[in-house]
């Protein structure tokens, strides 16, 4: 036998791990993970429950006493128009991406490896969109007639501008909120059959039956499901590439020095990629801990995602080091001044943690023994958000602080309400997150099922 046919023979012999470990049937992975909804949850998620619920009280009493006083309780000044509501919302957005990713894009690439990781990252997306959602409604102060933003008279005789970029994130991410969440609904209905059957209860029975849609797992119903899962994959990719496309379009539409610049569209793409995989590792690791899902939620599944933190890492320092060559070739003064400021002006510190978050700490998912290292995946993907944060920081605030007149310079300084409303949000995110832990299934039952050795027409055949 020659060398060739015999490392083509080795190369045969090599396989993944599988993608769902253990000695698990059909019965068991539906025991396992409908049995987390069945049962009362854990000391700790009531203490995290708890803990989120004070959160979201402090969020909601942040935006009364914001409705009450009005935006002058921020630190805004007359060069920053926009703060931390602006740099909050462009998060949160940016948060919400990897849901879609996993789900539509891997999907369509026929990527088995999402089916373990796709329910709780598309519910991710929903809780971060509805995060991001607050704050363009309250930082325009107001509230009370928000509906002039409505195609509707009124009584100033006053109509939307719909060639207002401002307007386009309204369409924008008014279609990503809703198509994610049809995407999501679709993708429970076989699950909520699967607890309907199981319910032990009348009420529980009602509920997941009317949830089910008369789900009955016919031949018919499956190939329906699957066309409609399909058909909203593909509405769904494009999303993924617009939503943040168009968000950052709001600033590079100006002619402020630093926002003024092509690049920021599939810059910000990559940074809500990077930020969302970010999240979902920091989602992923505690919930398989608690429940005992390591068997499901593998560490296959970590490092395919710390990999793609590597490479949209990467992508987002490349992007850090062309705005800096962009600035210089124009021969542009403010703009290179922008960038000079950036890096060594009075935002230095943000910068800098900016840098070290989003470029440094991802270059650790070179080494494998690094990305199969629970410790080291929890703490970098805290540190990938972290950065994340600082970057729509330093581009909203060190921007506006520094612009064409010296006379309008001052110096950003947040108070406690610009805090408050931060951590309130993830008040509300939390808490919406630990309830779908608690009442939905977090892994998609029938999707795990058809990636086992045991869906095979030909698992068991002797050849």
């Amino acid at each position: 036998m020659s060398d060739t046919k015999k490392n083509i023979e080795q190369m045969n012999d090599i396989q993944e791990a599988p993608l769902v470990q253990g000695n698990h049937t059909f019965g068991t992975i539906t025991e396992k993970i409908s049995s987390i909804t069945e049962t009362p949850p854990p000391k700790g998620w009531w203490i995290a429950f708890l803990f989120s619920l004070s959160l979201l009280v402090l969020l909601k009493v942040s935006i009364l006493y914001l409705i009450w006083e009005g935006t002058g309780i921020w630190g805004l000044n007359n060069p920053v128009g926009w703060g931390w509501a602006i740099v909050n919302f462009v998060f949160w957005v940016g948060i919400g991406h990897a849901g879609t990713l996993i789900s539509a894009v891997l999907f369509l690439f026929r990527q088995k490896w999402r089916t373990a990781i796709n329910r709780f990252a598309e519910a991710m997306t929903i809780f971060a969109v509805m995060c991001a959602l607050i704050f363009p409604g309250i930082h325009i102060g107001r509230v009370w007639v928000a509906y002039y933003m409505f195609p509707i008279p009124n009584q100033m005789l006053m109509w939307p501008n719909f060639r207002s970029p401002l307007l386009w994130d309204v369409f924008a991410v008014g279609t990503y909120f809703t198509v994610s969440l049809l995407f999501w609904y679709v993708g429970l209905i076989p699950d909520f059959a699967t607890l309907r059957d199981r319910a032990k209860t009348k009420v529980r029975r009602l509920i997941f039956g009317i949830l089910s849609l008369g789900w009955r797992s016919s031949n018919r119903h499956w190939q329906n499901y699957e066309q409609a899962y399909l058909m909203l994959a593909g509405l769904s990719t494009p999303l993924v590439l617009s939503v943040h496309s168009i968000v950052s379009t709001d600033f590079a539409i100006s002619l402020l020095p630093g926002w003024h610049t092509t690049i920021f569209p599939p810059y910000f793409v990559a940074g809500a990629i990077f930020s969302g995989f970010a999240m979902v590792i920091t989602l992923a690791i505690p919930v398989r801990w608690i429940y005992g899902l390591e068997s499901i939620i593998t560490m296959g599944h970590l490092d395919k995602m710390a990999k793609i933190m590597l490479v949209t890492g990467s992508m987002v320092g490349y992007a850090y080091s062309m705005e800096f060559f962009i600035a210089w070739y124009s021969n542009n003064t403010y703009e290179s001044f922008a960038f000079v400021n950036r890096a060594f002006g009075p935002y230095a510190w943000a910068y800098w943690i900016m840098i070290s978050c989003n470029v440094i700490v991802p270059q650790l998912f070179w080494f494998k023994k690094l990305r199969n290292s629970l410790p080291v995946l929890f703490i970098a993907s805290i540190f990938a958000n972290i950065g994340m944060w600082f970057e729509r920081f330093v581009i909203v605030i060190s921007s506006l602080s520094r612009d064409y007149l010296p006379a309008n310079w001052d110096y950003y300084t947040p108070t406690m309400w610009d805090v408050s409303l931060f951590l309130g949000s993830f008040g509300l995110f939390f808490t919406l997150f630990l309830l779908f832990l608690r009442f939905l299934p977090i892994i998609a039952i029938s999707e795990v099922k058809g990636v086992m050795p045991e869906a095979d027409p030909h698992h068991g055949d002797i050849h």
